[in-house]
């Protein structure tokens, strides 16, 4: 079950934390996996590791969005999964953000979510037949972060557009949903301090911090076959952060 041999994968923001985690899992399901990033160097260091191929891609630039589509449909002869992964999340306080601050974290998880989904439906709509897994967030939809209202909106908005545009598409084959992780164990979160890993661990119910691979299974499970009955649904995967109602429950 899950399988996913010789289906056409693209993941954007795929050159670290849970882009990689996905591309890993695709891999291993036997997707013809393909990565992008914005930073080239990484970016074919890391293909080589997997084994999978990388192109370099600024989500916020909708030619280049297409330019990739195409360029992947001309290689392979079709897109089969598209993981909107990329994504920034800066930290910024209500009372010092600048519009500026504001317009970048939603020009790149938003609109960027957006720009990316539209190039690939317009060729998994030819086809009849896609699947499109959007990474976004507990935070916005169920919990806050103080300093992160920016990021919450955009994550929360990715889900608005999600369920739309899986309305649009339903009839056609293809399916659009969202992962939406909790505390997983990637560079960001590790950017924080080990104090702040310690505590996020010991107030998850299961004492555990998520792996970047937790996230790839389920996107798995999203892209593959089985799932062809689920669209405009979110999934959460946090260990079970958002049950308590009091914290460190």
């Amino acid at each position: 079950m899950f399988n996913l041999t010789d289906k056409i994968a693209f993941i954007s923001g795929g050159t670290k934390g849970i882009g990689k985690g996905i591309a890993q899992v695709f891999k291993r399901a036997g997707a013809i996996t393909i990565i992008s990033g914005t930073d080239r160097t990484r970016g074919e260091a890391i293909a080589k590791e997997l084994d999978i191929d990388f192109i370099p891609l600024d989500v916020t630039d909708q030619a280049a969005c297409k330019n990739v589509i195409d360029e992947i449909v001309e290689k392979y002869g079709r897109l089969d999964i598209l993981c909107s992964n990329a994504g920034i999340f800066p930290q910024h306080y209500l009372k010092d953000m600048t519009a500026e601050d504001w317009d970048l974290v939603n020009t790149v998880n938003l609109k960027g979510t957006f720009l990316l989904v539209q190039a690939a439906l317009n060729v998994m709509e030819k086809q009849r037949y896609g699947r499109v897994v959007l990474t976004s967030s507990v935070t916005g939809e169920m919990t806050g972060i103080p300093g992160y209202s920016h990021y919450g909106a955009s994550k929360a908005g990715q889900l608005g557009f999600m369920r739309s545009a899986a309305l649009e598409y339903a009839g056609q084959g293809i399916t659009i949903n969202a992962i939406m992780p909790g505390m997983i164990m990637t560079e960001g979160l590790q950017a924080f301090g080990e104090d702040y890993l310690q505590h996020v661990q010991s107030t998850t119910p299961m004492r555990v911090l998520g792996l970047p691979e937790d996230i790839g299974y389920t996107a798995c499970f999203l892209a593959s076959d089985e799932a062809k009955y689920i669209t405009g649904q979110a999934i959460v995967v946090d260990g079970g952060q958002i049950l308590p109602e009091v914290q460190g429950a």
